[in-house]
């Protein structure tokens, strides 16, 4: 895999920020992060400014109708005069708005992916990653009472442990892995020929059932138990995948 330099990852930065990278792209930019203060650095200073401007810039909702006459008016001037939907965008609405307004109306088209898009796609590069580099587990052990105590010491909550291989789902073992700026707990299992990656972080939200999503033909599903978060990622179909997750829940507390 190329190892990027400091140029390079200073240059993916802000279209790292915006959710727009392929995943190979990304999993060998959050490597140089990974190893490289400096960029780190750079990164929190652009996550610092993004926040700022988005908690004290002046926010006007407009109204539906607008939004869907521009949009139709860009499909109409697109299929007879191939101009970036922004720049014309800019052209029809400045003789009427304000610049404040045009950055408004613009904000309809320029999508600002949340934090939980930006930790869903962090989520499936670091599954990724474990993959590529053969670096699956810390510990590779199918008893839970070899990886358990192993996290002790290495994190400041315990992760809880189980093997389900009596329903398909073998435990592979443990490592520490690098999420949302922390370290949190990843636990391997294996159904079939399929690997599955659980996350498990400290969370202070109330419980909750599984939610689902995808991200580039990787299954996510996720919950909140026992204040922790849990997030498991496989190329595993979502059905099978629930059920895994349906198991850990199952679990006596």
């Amino acid at each position: 895999m190329h190892e990027m330099n400091c140029k390079e990852c200073s240059d993916w930065l802000h279209a790292y920020l915006d959710n727009e990278l392929d995943t190979a792209t990304a999993i060998q930019l959050r490597m140089h992060l990974d190893g490289c203060a400096s960029c780190r650095s750079q990164l929190k200073s652009m996550e610092v400014l993004r926040k700022g401007i988005q908690q004290h810039t002046p926010y006007h909702a407009a109204p539906a109708s607008l939004q869907q006459n521009i949009l139709s008016q860009i499909r109409s001037q697109s299929s007879s005069h191939p101009v970036h939907p922004f720049i014309w965008l800019q052209q029809w609405l400045a003789p009427a708005f304000s610049v404040v307004a045009l950055a408004v109306a613009a904000s309809l088209y320029i999508a600002t992916p949340s934090a939980m898009d930006q930790l869903t796609d962090e989520i499936v590069a670091s599954h990724v990653r474990s993959l590529m580099e053969q670096h699956l587990t810390d510990v590779a052990s199918s008893d839970r009472h070899t990886v358990k105590p192993w996290f002790t010491g290495k994190l400041d909550f315990s992760p809880p442990v189980y093997d389900f291989a009596a329903q398909e789902y073998p435990l592979l073992g443990g490592r520490l892995d690098y999420i949302d700026h922390r370290t949190v707990a990843a636990l391997s299992y294996r159904h079939n020929k399929h690997i599955i990656n659980l996350f498990v972080t400290p969370d202070t939200g109330d419980d909750s059932g599984i939610a689902t999503t995808s991200r580039r033909g990787y299954n996510l599903v996720s919950w909140r138990q026992n204040h922790l978060a849990f997030e498991a990622v496989s190329d595993l179909n979502s059905k099978e995948l629930q059920a895994f997750g349906n198991l850990i829940m199952s679990q006596p507390k």
